[in-house]
């Protein structure tokens, strides 16, 4: 793989137990590759019994509605919520209490598995500074029909100058666990281009999103997860999801947070 001319996928088949280790996570920070895709990092069964589970959490939830279409979550958005940490630590507590009632832990498996694949030293939950854990991770229905917009994830430009805890990370990367596929449509479309200062000229007035003269010139990969997929991608590059159609797409996600450089040891977040 010519990772310094490609924008392409890295994908492993880690079900052996194979150990990675940080260079993966390095060409992802670096924009190197656009996704690492990674079969097998739990079982079929439990992560069959983690989609029945999280479908189950989230017929008890209501939607959240956005001016992209509406959304079935369960866990809180710290984006949606950067001017009122009251909110967001209130839904993070109920959420994460409201998973662990329902004996649903698949986010700290997932957790634990990732650090076990790339060698990592810690992944927790963040803490806010009086101790209150951030919401472990966000279950989404994804709504037919309903696309997410071009947009980038950049927690240290959304909360420079406050108190949030995660503002201080030197590196992000989402990692989604794919618990169900859509028919069709749903791709994942992520372009070799950084969010910079002045890409705000494309910003999309009052709404959500980026129009697409921003990455114009960028190399784009396409990927469609699957049913049991953990991928990884690097949030802070500009990305989408395509409409998708049949099936309802549910997946679970978190932001990864990186203390230092060395990318050892690490925070999550919803």
């Amino acid at each position: 793989m010519q990772l310094e001319t490609t924008w392409n996928i890295a994908n492993y088949d880690i079900s052996d137990g194979t150990v990675l280790g940080l260079e993966p996570l390095r060409w992802l920070s670096v924009g190197k590759i656009a996704v690492v895709s990674l079969r097998g990092l739990l079982g079929a069964g439990e992560l069959d019994a983690a989609r029945r589970q999280a479908h189950e959490l989230l017929g008890r939830t209501s939607a959240v509605n956005g001016t992209n279409g509406s959304q079935t979550t369960v866990g809180p958005s710290l984006t949606a919520h950067l001017h009122d940490p009251h909110t967001y630590f209130d839904i993070a507590t109920r959420a994460n209490e409201h998973m662990a009632r329902a004996g649903f832990d698949l986010p700290a498996r997932v957790r634990a598995a990732l650090c076990r694949t790339f060698g990592l030293a810690t992944l927790e939950p963040a803490r806010g500074p009086d101790g209150r854990p951030y919401g472990e991770a966000v279950i989404r229905l994804h709504a037919d029909g309903v696309r997410n917009p071009l947009h980038s994830d950049h927690i240290a430009r959304d909360a420079t100058g406050t108190a949030w805890t995660v503002a201080d990370v030197v590196g992000q990367l989402s990692c989604v666990v794919c618990l169900q596929e859509c028919d069709w449509g749903g791709e994942l479309v992520t372009y070799r281009k950084p969010w910079e200062p002045g890409d705000e000229q494309w910003k999309v007035p009052g709404g959500p999103g980026y129009h697409s003269e921003v990455v114009a010139t960028a190399p784009r990969h396409v990927f469609r997860p699957q049913t049991q997929d953990v991928y990884l991608i690097n949030p802070t590059y500009y990305h989408e999801i395509e409409k998708p159609h049949g099936a309802t797409r549910t997946t679970l996600g978190f932001f990864i947070g990186f203390t230092d450089d060395t990318l050892h040891r690490a925070v999550a977040w919803g």
